[in-house]
């Protein structure tokens, strides 16, 4: 086999690998809600996607809450468009997802990481 061949090979079977988060919860619905509970160590992502029918006028909004004292972590997500996206934590602990959704359909999983997976993990530039 030639290196480019190696590498090539190195590079599918990482790829495979970090993307095979261990899944700890999934949520989907079209209504304002707040999730059940679910417990994380750092680090863990949260894999969002999101369409609707309308998509002029959908919009969607999700919040981090501490599940312990129902206090705001800190916004996760606000869009209006549809798509999808993942948005990595380094944060352990019990946590709730309070979600406020307009025209929308949205599914979110909470997956578990290893740190060489999270090391591996690159944010998607804005295109805005």
């Amino acid at each position: 086999m030639t290196r480019k061949s190696l590498i090539l090979i190195f590079l599918v079977l990482t790829a495979s690998s970090v993307s095979a988060g261990e899944l700890v919860r999934e949520f989907r619905g079209t209504s304002n809600t707040t999730t059940a509970k679910f417990t994380v160590e750092s680090p863990w992502v949260l894999d969002w996607y999101v369409n609707g029918d309308y998509e002029q006028l959908l919009a969607l909004d999700i919040q981090l809450v501490n599940a312990d004292t129902g206090f705001t972590v800190g916004r996760v997500l606000h869009t209006k468009v549809q798509g999808d996206g993942v948005k990595l934590f380094y944060s352990a602990g019990t946590y709730r997802l309070r979600i406020s959704s307009t025209l929308a359909r949205w599914r979110l999983k909470v997956e578990q990481l290893t740190e060489e997976e999270a090391e591996l993990y690159t944010p998607r530039r804005s295109q805005l």
